[in-house]
């Protein structure tokens, strides 16, 4: 498969400025940083969990995640400052088009009753942030090697400031979107 970066400079960012009536290079929609975020809530109840957790977010994405501690207590949910209470990875150059290339590619394909990406999950400044209820649909994780489920999620940091910009960034990278359903 060819390299994602490549495709984008030489073929995707042209359509783009074709497309989006864009005169100059430099104003057309860039990923910045892909984070990955996974919650460790279960850890009290389970100390492995998060050992398992860090392994499997390590193999999907080939680069060591940070541990996230919180900042303050919570009594309602049993939380004190400084427990640990989730995993983080950024992604960033060559990783990160590489890990989009396989989430568009080998992933969503392999999801159940999958119609498309939500085009509402894009928030006012451009990001979109896409969830996972399993790890089991990445092709690095195996049922054997992982003795629970988690969820995670992606969030891609894209320097437009409008969520049609960076929608048809996201198409052109090969993300399928829902349609909108007309009504009568």
């Amino acid at each position: 498969m060819p390299n994602l970066k490549k495709i984008y400079e030489e073929t995707i960012v042209p359509q783009l400025m074709k497309d989006l009536g864009i005169a100059n290079t430099m104003a057309v929609p860039r990923l910045q940083k892909v984070v990955v975020n996974v919650g460790i809530g279960q850890n009290k109840v389970n100390p492995k969990f998060a050992e398992m957790v860090k392994a499997n977010i390590e193999a999907i994405t080939g680069q060591r995640p940070v541990i996230r501690k919180s900042r303050k207590a919570i009594s309602g949910f049993k939380l004190r400052a400084g427990d640990e209470v989730g995993l983080m990875v950024t992604l960033r150059g060559e990783k990160m088009y590489d890990f989009l290339q396989k989430i568009a590619h080998v992933t969503l394909p392999r999801l159940r009753d999958f119609r498309g990406l939500n085009p509402k999950s894009f928030d006012q400044a451009g990001n979109f942030t896409l969830g996972f209820k399993e790890q089991l649909i990445f092709p690095e994780i195996t049922t054997e090697k992982s003795e629970s489920t988690h969820g995670l999620e992606v969030s891609m940091i894209i320097n437009s400031k409008s969520a049609l910009k960076s929608q048809k960034l996201l198409e052109s990278f090969g993300f399928p979107f829902m349609k909108e359903q007309q009504n009568g």
